[in-house]
């Protein structure tokens, strides 16, 4: 598998397109913002989109689709379907963080419209792109639809914003839960082996077992109660 990202939005969100050499088959997983660069890299190295993947439906994970949609309309676009109500809100969001509409245009936060979502996530569902494979695992805590991606043949697992190098993805949202998103890190991504490559939303690319080691959230040094380390 052939991995480039491409960091957008005022939020440094990881845009990424995983990529099956052999096929030329790829998708753009959580495309953030209207961007021109995941579309030439598409087109200058002759690959075929085959989705638009999300992780969930906070915008800076979703702004991107109406523009990618466009360039390449045969492309599925995929989310988990208690995810719906956020991509299509997406207009509103900013919004909904305080941002006055005055403010939109000069932020990038103006979107258009999102496209019409053409099939949703189901967990354990087997994701084919070329000759990958991808474990589709719902992870809800950050969002109730929030999904990752596991390909257990390259070791690769996207995670979105449930995990971060030495973090966690914030539960103080609509429809976050952090015991939720703590039990949901368990079962999905640190069942996984220890030199699984973590591909985050936001951040430098990680490994399980540095995570399971050293991620003060999930060795049990941070205690959230406390809201402090012990």
């Amino acid at each position: 598998m052939r991995i480039e990202t491409f960091t957008q939005t005022p939020f440094q969100q990881n845009t990424r397109v995983a990529v099956c050499e052999r096929t030329k088959q790829a998708i753009v997983i959580d495309p953030g913002e209207r961007c021109v660069e995941p579309e030439n890299f598409l087109r200058d190295n002759g690959l075929s989109l085959a989705a638009i993947t999300l992780t969930h439906g906070h915008l800076d994970h979703v702004g991107g689709t109406s523009a990618l949609h466009a360039a390449f309309p045969e492309a599925e676009i995929i989310i988990h379907p208690d995810d719906e109500d956020l991509y299509y809100a997406l207009q509103r969001q900013p919004l909904f963080m305080g941002i006055s509409p005055e403010q939109l245009a000069p932020l990038g936060l103006d979107y258009d419209a999102p496209p019409k979502i053409t099939r949703n996530w189901e967990d354990g569902e087997t994701f084919e792109v070329g000759e990958l494979r991808f474990s589709v695992r719902h992870c809800p805590g950050h969002t109730r639809g929030h999904v990752v991606l596991a390909e257990l043949t390259d070791k690769v697992v996207f995670v979105g914003d449930c995990l971060f190098e030495n973090s966690i993805g914030r539960t103080d949202l609509p429809g976050g839960d952090h015991e939720q998103l703590l039990d949901s890190i368990r079962r999905n991504i640190l069942s996984l082996d220890d030199d699984f490559e973590v591909h985050s939303g936001h951040g430098p690319v990680t490994t399980v077992g540095r995570e399971r080691q050293h991620n003060p959230f999930l060795n049990g040094t941070y205690q959230i109660e406390r809201g402090r380390y012990v």
